[in-house]
């Protein structure tokens, strides 16, 4: 008892420390802004602010806007932004010398002097990548990842470091260390996760840009919850070299980095700056696949699929019509919609995700918290990753099969477990492909969840995590706001199952009126730039 007492007054010693380096980040960014202002009384901050990213990169450019302006007019509105919502967890001091060298420098790159905002766990030259672990504190980064190194090369200035939750596999976003991150748009709200910290800080205004992972669904959770707009691409489209994983070496379930945003335009600009020459020499087991511009730019009418639900989680009604109501306005935009039919993904969910990521039993995800004191929003997977076989089997029948997939696989089962993936994702591309389809248009789960709800309901997943197994591109754009029509409806939310975690997921939606709702636009792999193309259909209609 001695010896566990002492070891966890260490741990709280080292979470002290991390807590403290933090608030000494924001006092510095304080500093650093309040510096610029008083040197600079005359910068019209709000007009900086105002600029989206594609018009605020070609005032760079040209020189119409120093970079050191809109630097600082971005740390300032960071600094108001991590007060609000808890989203920043270290500010990269060396961002500042970054900056003011920018405007000796040629105007190359094109993302030259735009504040670019970065995912904890991607890392960082000299800071560290926690993933909300006690034991990753105090062990900084060696190198750059290759995604920062290239936005460097592009002339982007990466500027602070965002929250996550605790081992990333979580859609929430709190961690012992840091804390809590609120919804910039509803403080009672999760922003989502595990780039929570990103969708709040961008959905709040103070990045323009920022860059996140996505396994699940960690890219599109946070961006529908903040109401911005965010793609997961193809798994390697964008390298992952330098990337943290929550779960090591698993295949079953595609892993991407890819941009959050305020609008479609700023991530297919994004896109065009990660997917250079640059990226391919650095990591050559990325394909060299250039920005397609013709496709992106194409005005040709689109065959659409759709579905207004996956049979496996009911959608709210406001997801119900935000599907309902995109579709009717691509129609009336002259583009074909077909009904696309699911079938099987609560099979696809226990028998390929959950299993194919704990294939191990979960024991690499368990020895992750070891000497660990918080389990957050991933206890439940904890728990039953050390539970014995017989208790697995037991709760399996009186649960979802959830439990049983928590369990040891042989060698054999799992390049079977494989195989069947593969032959699924060659059903799912001929079923498309029978109804001549372009791309897809899908629900997306919300409006945000209240904080601390995720954690119970892991389940709800569904929608996002299934283009993880097929590896498609997939983004989400926001549609539309939750209506007082909508919080009635959702009176009558049963569910599908009408079991436990359908009563959760109805309370957890509940008082979400004014929030955004969101729809995902999905395309076949490695047609990034046609997904961006029908995300941009739908934005401006």
């Amino acid at each position: 008892l001695l010896l566990r007492w002492r070891r966890r007054r260490a741990l709280w010693r080292k979470v002290a420390k991390a807590q403290e380096r933090q608030e000494r980040s924001l006092v510095r960014m304080e500093a650093a802004v309040q510096r610029f202002r008083e040197q600079h009384p005359s910068v019209n901050v709000a007009s900086i602010l105002s600029l989206p990213l594609p018009e605020l990169s070609k005032k760079l450019r040209d020189g119409s806007l120093p970079p050191d302006h809109v630097f600082y007019a971005y740390v300032g509105k960071a600094l108001q932004m991590a007060t609000e919502t808890n989203c920043i967890t270290e500010f990269l001091q060396e961002s500042e010398t970054q900056a003011r060298k920018a405007k000796q420098m040629e105007k190359q790159g094109l993302l030259y002097g735009v504040p670019v905002s970065i995912k904890d766990s991607i890392d960082c030259q000299g800071h560290d990548s926690t993933l909300g672990f006690i034991k990753n504190l105090n062990k900084p980064a060696a190198e750059d990842s290759v995604v920062v190194q290239v936005l460097k090369r592009q002339g982007a200035i990466p500027f602070v470091k965002t929250n996550v939750p605790q081992s990333l596999l979580s859609y929430d976003c709190k961690n012992l260390i840091f804390g809590q991150t609120r919804n910039p748009l509803m403080y009672t709200r999760t922003p989502g996760g595990s780039s929570g910290g990103e969708g709040a800080l961008v959905g709040g205004g103070g990045s323009i840009l920022g860059i996140g992972t996505d396994v699940g669904g960690s890219l599109r959770f946070p961006a529908a919850f903040c109401g911005i707009c965010a793609i997961k691409p193809t798994g390697n489209r964008l390298s992952k070299r330098g990337v943290m994983s929550g779960v090591v070496g698993q295949k079953a379930v595609a892993a991407a980095v890819g941009p959050l945003a305020k609008d479609v335009e700023s991530l297919a600009l994004c896109l065009r700056a990660l997917l250079s020459e640059d990226m391919f020499s650095l990591d050559s087991t990325v394909p060299p696949l250039p920005f397609n511009e013709e496709v992106y730019s194409s005005t040709k009418p689109l065959r659409i699929g759709y579905y207004e639900t996956d049979f496996f989680t009911m959608p709210s009604p406001a997801m119900r019509r935000a599907v309902r109501e995109t579709k009717q306005l691509l129609e009336e935009a002259g583009h074909t919609l077909v009904p696309f039919e699911l079938t099987n993904v609560d099979y696809v969910m226990f028998n390929y995700c959950v299993r194919g990521m704990f294939a191990d039993g979960g024991s690499s995800f368990v020895k992750k918290f070891k000497g660990e004191m918080e389990k957050g929003g991933t206890r439940l997977f904890v728990w039953l990753s050390k539970a014995p076989h017989w208790l697995k089997t037991l709760l399996s029948w009186i649960s979802k099969p959830f439990v049983r997939s928590i369990s040891s696989y042989t060698v054999d089962e799992v390049w079977s477990l494989h195989h069947e993936l593969e032959d699924f994702c060659h059903q799912f591309i001929a079923q498309w492909k029978k109804l001549n389809l372009d791309v897809m248009l899908c629900p997306m789960l919300g409006p945000a969840l209240g904080i601390g709800y995720p954690a119970k309901l892991s389940v709800a997943v569904s929608y996002t995590m299934l283009y993880n197994a097929l590896d498609f591109p997939a983004g989400v754009v926001p549609v539309t706001l939750v209506t007082d029509e909508d919080e009635e409806q959702l009176k009558g939310y049963k569910g599908y199952y009408q079991d436990w975690w359908d009563r959760t997921l109805a309370k957890a939606f509940r008082g979400g009126v004014g929030m955004p709702v969101a729809v995902q636009c999905v395309a076949l792999p490695w047609q990034e730039e046609l997904c961006l193309r029908f995300m941009k259909e739908v934005e401006t209609l």
